[in-house]
C-alpha cells in the first residue's frame, strides 16, 4: 500500500471531517478558500495518511491558481490529526506534493504559512504576490520548483480559470 494515497472522491468527506477537527469554525471563509470555490484541486498532489485502523489521519491538497499570468499551486490546507501532531506527517505529507509537484511539471508552489515552519521545504516570503484581503502579506510563501520560477512574478494571485 501507498504512504500516501491519492485522495479519491469517497475520501472527500472523511478529509473534510479531519479539516473541520484540525481548523476553527469559519476555515471556509478564509480568502484561500475563496480561491478554490468553484476550482477542482489537482488530484495528483491531495494526499492522504490512514491510520492502522483506516482513518485518516493527515491530508494535503492543492489548487491551481494564477498569478498575475503565471500559474502557480496554492497549497493547503495541509491538516493532521490533533492526536498526532508533532509525528512528523505534516512535513512527510509536504515533502510528498512538492516532489510530486516537481515531478509532474509544476514550476511554483505558495501557500499562506509560518515562514519559520515552511522554510525547512525552501519556501520564502513573496513580495508583490497578493492574497485576496484579509491576508497578512508576511505569511505569503513561495517556492521555486525550478531555479528562477518566481523571479519577475508578481501580481494578484486569481483563481485557475
Amino acid at each position: 500500500m501507498e504512504a500516501y494515497p491519492q485522495e479519491t472522491p469517497e475520501d472527500w468527506w472523511e478529509v473534510e471531517a479531519l479539516l473541520d477537527s484540525c481548523f476553527a469554525p469559519g476555515r471556509t471563509g478564509l480568502s484561500s478558500y475563496r480561491l478554490r470555490e468553484g476550482v477542482a484541486p489537482v488530484p495528483a498532489l491531495c494526499r492522504l495518511r490512514r491510520d492502522r485502523t483506516g482513518i485518516v489521519i493527515g491530508a494535503i491538497r492543492c489548487w491551481p491558481v494564477r498569478v498575475g499570468a503565471a500559474p502557480a499551486l496554492l497549497v493547503g490546507p495541509v491538516a493532521v490529526h490533533p492526536t498526532r501532531q508533532g509525528e512528523g506527517l505534516g512535513a512527510a505529507l509536504i515533502g510528498e506534493v512538492v516532489e510530486r509537484a516537481r515531478d509532474g511539471g509544476h514550476e511554483r508552489m505558495l501557500l499562506v504559512g509560518d515562514w519559520p515552519y515552511y522554510r525547512r521545504f525552501g519556501f520564502e516570503k513573496l513580495t508583490g504576490v497578493e492574497m485576496p484581503p484579509p491576508t497578512n502579506p508576511e505569511r505569503v510563501l513561495g517556492l521555486a520548483l525550478v531555479e528562477g520560477a518566481w523571479d519577475g512574478v508578481a501580481g494578484e494571485v486569481v483563481r485557475a480559470a
